[in-house]
């Protein structure tokens, strides 16, 4: 399948990516909802044991909870509480300001590949992706969907351009087009203009196969830091 990916978003393209464009059908959505039900709660049965385990690094590692929770902005702007595996020192946030100078991104978001601020076993959660698995719960709880744009950060949201804003009209998934497209390997806008794609050609097919392009992208760990 074939994607084509705009370099800017501005205010004509933003008409193409309303929110109207993203609706699916009711069927579309009840199998997506079912999909997202059922392959959550079967993964947290299965991994439970494996779940145990990382909780007991992770605080063998580094001081600190276990979770790390932070507020995100989902659907329509509606703000939720994140779950992640800790990756980072439990003072991270407080620390944040002396490692901005040095964003390796353009645009609100901050990617920094050598964060200083991350432990020792947080590199390898975060190179394989294992840290997002608590997002599960996210999605049984309806704030996340297993595929949709990333959730932002309050902040980050701030800043979004009026075009921009309309990623937030979908429900922010585990996954997303941007993620099996080389994921912090792309600048800030190639990732929105892949966001608004996603939205304006949203369907349960699209899903499933970005739910198969995400499995060799966790595997090779491509643009994770």
């Amino acid at each position: 399948m074939s994607i084509r990916v705009a370099t800017q978003t501005t205010p004509q393209t933003a008409e193409r990516y309303s929110p109207i464009s993203a609706q699916s059908s009711a069927a579309d959505l009840a199998l997506r909802r079912f999909l997202d039900i059922l392959v959550s709660c079967l993964a947290l049965l299965l991994l439970l044991p494996f779940l145990v385990l990382l909780a007991l690094i992770i605080r063998i590692d580094s001081p600190g909870p276990v979770l790390f929770t932070q507020r995100r902005v989902g659907k329509d702007g509606q703000e939720f509480a994140f779950f992640k595996f800790r990756s980072m020192y439990a003072d991270a946030e407080k620390r944040l300001d002396t490692v901005l100078g040095t964003n390796e991104r353009t645009g609100p978001v901050f990617k920094m590949r050598h964060d200083p601020r991350i432990t020792r076993v947080g590199h390898w959660l975060r190179h394989s992706s294992l840290d997002e698995i608590p997002q599960l719960l996210n999605i049984l709880r309806g704030e996340m969907s297993l595929v949709g744009p990333r959730p932002a950060l309050p902040r980050e949201v701030a800043l979004y351009t009026p075009p921009q804003r309309h990623r937030l009209c979908v429900t922010p998934g585990l996954t997303g087009l941007w993620q099996v497209s080389g994921r912090a390997d792309l600048s800030f806008e190639e990732s929105i203009a892949l966001d608004l794609e996603y939205i304006a050609r949203c369907s349960f097919a699209l899903n499933c196969v970005i739910l198969l392009r995400t499995v060799p992208a966790v595997l090779t760990g491509r643009g994770a830091y």
